[in-house]
């Protein structure tokens, strides 16, 4: 009886079907870029600031008229101490302003920026040239990248996954 038991058990675990879900994902992809050409340029204002205690305002500072081309310009005031022998302070700054630019705008030609405002605050980015950038990915997952100019980039991914439950 036990080998008819054991016999009949072996029977039915090798007749049974296998239960299992299998997955199989590939992924791929491509990612070109071509950086753009940028240019913010801030233009700084004249400024003067005076402060003091115990003096007193004769003449008033100016500041000079702007003209193309030309330095504004800045006549320091004439202050007085208001009581002698008293012990004083007194602080004055001035601060040339950007003049009006001949260019005051930039242009992008081909990625290039040719010409630019000269102001206190410029940040400019050249812009990327694509060249000869390329990338292919194979059926088989043979990656190929073909460089491209300054500014570019090139990204490929090829992912395989297998699940078994």
């Amino acid at each position: 009886m036990r080998r008819f038991l054991f016999v009949s058990c072996l029977t039915f675990l090798a007749a049974s079907p296998a239960s299992a879900d299998i997955t199989h994902a590939i992924k791929s992809s491509i990612s070109l870029t071509v950086d753009g050409a940028a240019s913010q340029a801030i233009r700084q204002p004249s400024s003067f600031a005076v402060s003091g205690s115990n003096v007193t305002l004769g003449t008033p500072p100016v500041l000079g008229t702007l003209t193309s081309g030309t330095a504004l310009g800045y006549t320091p005031g004439a202050y007085s101490i208001t009581t002698a022998g008293d012990s004083f302070s007194y602080s004055e700054s001035y601060l040339e302003g950007d003049d009006v630019p001949t260019v005051l705008s930039t242009t992008v030609t081909s990625g290039v920026v040719p010409a630019l405002p000269i102001f206190s605050n410029t940040t400019t980015t050249s812009g990327g040239v694509a060249g000869t950038l390329a990338g292919t990915l194979a059926t088989d997952g043979a990656m190929t990248i073909t460089a491209g100019g300054a500014g570019t980039t090139a990204i490929l991914q090829l992912v395989q996954e297998l699940t078994i439950k």
